[in-house]
């Protein structure tokens, strides 16, 4: 739906028309940016988090979507400013040995996210027929590919997003159905805690929601919203627009990934349930759904796999061709391979894996570990005159990137600290 017509889309001189529904056309990228942060490996991320420490981690999804609101925002302005996405940006504007080492990272970091979107919907194909995982990671992997490479998913992406976008509502209207305790659910979200033998699921909350591969992914494709780069007020509305856009994507899958642990901490550590598989997660969904549960839960699961892993395959994609200066096209042959890199990697590593839950879990642990790198790299984009103009960053809007980046070089510390 967006990438076809990019290059176009920068070349062409339409004149702005600003009404009062204007504001729906710029609606969608952050959603689909959105559908990366509800995937697989957040669900086992948030499961982790309510059922081993109930409401006490709900301050990291709170902090995580703060950050992520600034850094998205940021990130998307670098693609309306400049015309460029971020892999595109740091090709350009850094050196080589900068730009070469962030963006190898950031395909590790491509391939981690398939990885967990993959192995999900693998899980999900286990519970739906019985498929053994390597069996089913096969199938989801050959389905995502030839969406991607011949750009079929477009036809059926505005479904796949109402989909998960409906369980997610599901998970949140579940709430008035089961015993939540709004009290410690309110002082969770709020006061930081660090339980002891949390870090590893702290990071990977933050990891599955402030995911590197989305912030290349967002620059990209906001840039399918452009009309006239030289046109200021046209430009202006975009900033305008975009900051809406990635408030309502970002607060939606805020309310998601809480509701999640809430779930999660109602179901699993009121009871004392130690949780071992992704498979056991489809019980929060029994006071809505019955002996249903684990079907609607299991198909859930496939679709938000599926999803996730078209979108992971996109940033590998443009993260790749931004390594020789281009945008994302997946007619390109540079795009092309970085698709199937992240895709074939993670399929190789789903085959060496013998716990998926815990694969899930280690996977946005890993994301979280390269978020840094792509955090400077950005910082450093977004407050130069050089690249962004008149558009440069403001000294509050640097602060604030910077204390995001501390936090997260700071959760770091403490992750490598407790493992030794």
């Amino acid at each position: 739906m967006f990438f076809d017509f990019i290059k176009d889309l920068r070349r062409r001189d339409h004149k702005p028309r600003f009404g009062g529904l204007d504001i729906l056309k710029y609606i969608g990228p952050g959603l689909l940016v959105t559908v990366g942060f509800i995937d697989p490996g957040n669900w086992a991320s948030n499961i982790a988090a309510g059922s081993v420490f109930g409401y006490e981690l709900l301050w990291m999804v709170t902090l995580s979507t703060v950050m992520l609101i600034i850094l998205q925002h940021n990130v998307a302005h670098l693609g309306i400013a400049t015309g460029l996405c971020l892999s595109e940006a740091a090709n350009k504007h850094t050196p080589v040995w900068i730009s070469r080492t962030v963006l190898i990272s950031a395909m590790g970091a491509s391939v981690s996210t398939s990885l967990a979107e993959i192995l999900g919907a693998a899980v999900a194909l286990n519970m739906l027929f019985n498929i053994p995982i390597p069996a089913g990671a096969i199938l989801s992997f050959v389905f995502v590919a030839i969406m991607l490479l011949t750009n079929s998913y477009q036809k059926i992406e505005k479904f796949i997003i109402a989909f998960v976008s409906i369980i997610g509502l599901s998970f949140l209207y579940e709430l008035t159905l089961v015993d939540v305790n709004w009290v410690a659910a309110g002082i969770g979200w709020v006061k930081p805690s660090i339980p002891a033998g949390s870090m590893i699921i702290i990071m990977s909350v933050l990891g599955a929601v402030v995911m590197p591969h989305n912030l290349f992914l967002h620059s990209e494709i906001i840039q399918s919203r452009q009309w006239n780069l030289e046109n200021e007020k046209v430009i202006k509305r975009q900033l305008d627009f975009e900051l809406f856009d990635t408030l309502f994507s970002m607060i939606i899958g805020w309310a998601i990934n809480s509701a999640i642990i809430l779930l999660a901490a109602t179901a699993f550590f009121t009871h004392h349930t130690v949780v071992s598989e992704l498979q056991q997660a489809e019980s929060i969904l029994k006071p809505l759904l019955g002996n249903h549960a684990a079907v609607v839960f299991g198909v859930a699961l496939l679709f938000a796999g599926i999803a996730s892993t078209i979108t992971s395959g996109m940033a590998g994609g443009s993260i790749f061709a931004g390594l020789f200066g281009e945008p994302y096209d997946i007619h390109d042959s540079h795009s092309r391979l970085g698709v199937i890199i992240s895709l074939v990697v993670a399929l190789l590593i789903i085959f060496l894996i013998r716990d998926p839950y815990q694969g899930l879990i280690i996977s946005q642990m890993v994301l979280s570990i390269q978020l840094p790198f792509t955090i400077f790299l950005q910082i450093y984009l977004t407050s130069s005159p050089k690249v962004m103009g008149k558009y440069v960053n403001t000294l509050t809007t640097k602060v604030m990137l910077l204390i995001v980046g501390a936090v997260v070089i700071f959760l770091n510390i403490k992750l490598l600290i407790s493992l030794f």
